[in-house]
């Protein structure tokens, strides 16, 4: 079973080793991983949301309804160019909104974290995802 994402997070920020650090986002390629370091650190991903954390009211830490595994695949929705540019700009932010509060809320933080491009992990630079998933960003 794949961990969740804030788990995979919580590990790279207890290892000071950039080899490790390799090793675990390589023993946990998903491609929910590979969507949330992308929507982090790829140029060319324009979130159309605003920046800061918005008021929401995060899920219980073991009773949330869902997980990144699941939404992921609607990030296309909150993005420039995605499937989400017919969205009124109040449809697209009610929708984050809903992932916010549906998701572990280490996860919700991680999408405040992805949403505004902001480090996800101490050492987790664009560097180390290029170098553990060679491709993945685009490079502008």
């Amino acid at each position: 079973m794949a961990l969740d994402i804030f788990e995979i997070i919580e590990k790279i920020e207890k290892t000071n080793s950039k080899n490790e650090k390799l090793k675990i986002l390589k023993n946990n390629e998903t491609w929910t991983l590979k969507d949330v370091l992308k929507g982090t650190y790829d140029k060319n991903i324009e979130w159309l949301l605003p920046e800061g954390d918005p008021p929401y009211d995060p899920a219980e830490a073991g009773g949330h309804a869902t997980s990144l595994h699941k939404i992921h695949k609607n990030f296309k929705y909150l993005v420039k160019g995605g499937a989400g540019g017919h969205l009124s700009t109040i449809k697209r932010e009610s929708m984050f909104l809903g992932f916010l509060e549906s998701v572990h809320p280490k996860d919700a933080k991680i999408l405040l974290l992805m949403k505004d491009k902001k480090q996800l992990a101490k050492g987790l630079t664009e560097k180390l995802v290029e170098e553990a998933f060679p491709g993945l960003l685009a490079m502008k």
